[in-house]
């Protein structure tokens, strides 16, 4: 199984996961973490994001009214 697909069925993101997956920046990620926006938590020195955290955040972001013209 690789990587991405072991990612699938796990609880948790690694930092870099959670980039990957949201197509994000490792800065952003931790200003969203740093602000509350994002619930991260330490197991020894990795940070993890739990997934139903990433859905959660996810879920809360804005959405984009009306079409693009």
């Amino acid at each position: 199984m690789s990587t991405d697909q072991h990612d699938n069925f796990r609880g948790a993101l690694s930092i870099e996961g959670f980039c990957k997956l949201y197509s994000l920046g490792r800065t952003f990620a931790y200003e969203q973490i740093k602000n509350g926006k994002l619930r991260a938590v330490k197991c020894g020195h990795r940070t993890l994001i739990l997934r139903r955290d990433a859905e959660t955040w996810a879920l809360s972001l804005p959405a984009l009214l009306g079409a693009a013209k």
